[in-house]
């Protein structure tokens, strides 16, 4: 693996440790345990917090983004130790979490501007937060089959 793919993993380990907390934040919100969301002045946090959207699939959209937070952030530094950082399973396991994250959270910011008509913070700062993964992820596509190594895996390589 290069000293920039090695990089790029550790920057996805360190804004995934980063996602965590936030959406761990919104999720103890969610569950009751802070009674206002700290949003800033004209912050829609609470509304948006409290629509129908906030649920998916019958769970809170802030439980959804603490288990995809954790397995994005097991992936990466998994896939910073020499024994597996080249394994082309894990490139690939990294590739999918980075495109479903993004493809999940391009709907959540389009359902909170032209459904909801609101902005909550917070979430922006996970949206930014998963298009910085899925963009370091992207840089590495491609980069196997240009080098011809075996070693180096599908993603982020």
């Amino acid at each position: 693996m290069s000293r920039g793919a090695l990089r790029r993993r550790m920057a996805v380990a360190v804004l995934a440790l980063i996602g965590l907390f936030l959406s761990l934040y919104l999720l103890l919100y969610h569950m009751g345990f802070y009674g206002a969301l700290v949003c800033g002045v004209g912050g829609s946090c609470e509304y948006v917090q409290a629509s129908r959207f906030s649920f998916f699939l019958g769970q809170p959209v802030a439980g959804w983004g603490v288990a995809w937070y954790a397995l994005t952030l097991t992936a990466a530094l998994v896939g910073i130790q020499p024994a597996l950082a080249a394994r082309r399973w894990l490139g690939t396991v990294i590739s999918l979490l980075a495109v479903g994250g993004f493809a999940f959270s391009l709907y959540l910011t389009s359902t909170e501007v032209f459904i909801l008509h609101a902005i909550c913070r917070w979430c922006v700062g996970s949206a930014v937060i998963v298009t910085l993964i899925f963009v370091l992820v992207a840089w590495g596509w491609g980069e196997d089959e240009s080098a011809g190594s075996a070693e180096v895996g599908p993603a982020m390589d």
